[in-house]
């Protein structure tokens, strides 16, 4: 499969899950921290799952609209997902990651946000790297 590369950006890490995480722009900068439930001291700062979720709620917002513009089908101003983005070790050895994400499509009919949210499964980026690798729950709220 090949990627016809619209917009790339580059960040930099350094320390790990206690360090810190920039873009090489300067316009984003986080101070990162490991959550007590993974061995760290939690505190102030950020970690990778939640950039993650963060990020995928995110993107799924931009695959509704693009799906929803190529349909004709107005995405609500007020649309919002709630990702929730789980790690552990897996059965098989390291660690895994699991997503599920809650959509809110204020005063669309169910049936029609549901099937807007699978098109736009389908097209989202972050669905389409995380698909067949970890397990990804939606649910149309």
């Amino acid at each position: 499969m090949t990627v016809d590369v619209l917009y790339e950006t580059r960040a930099k890490a350094t320390g790990g899950r206690d360090g810190k995480a920039e873009t090489l722009s300067g316009s984003f900068n986080v101070k990162l921290a490991t959550p007590k439930e993974l061995g760290g001291a939690g505190g102030e700062g950020n970690n990778p799952e939640e950039l993650f979720a963060a990020g995928y709620a995110a993107c799924f917002i931009g695959a509704l609209k693009f799906v929803g513009g190529q349909e004709n089908i107005a995405v609500p101003a007020d649309t919002s997902i709630t990702s929730t983005v789980g790690i552990g070790p897996r059965s098989e050895g390291g660690f895994g990651l699991e997503v599920a994400l809650e959509i809110s499509l204020p005063g669309m009919e169910k049936s029609a946000a549901e099937d807007l949210v699978a098109k736009a499964h389908q097209v989202c980026p972050y669905s389409n790297a995380t698909r067949n690798n970890i397990d990804v729950k939606l649910t149309v709220s």
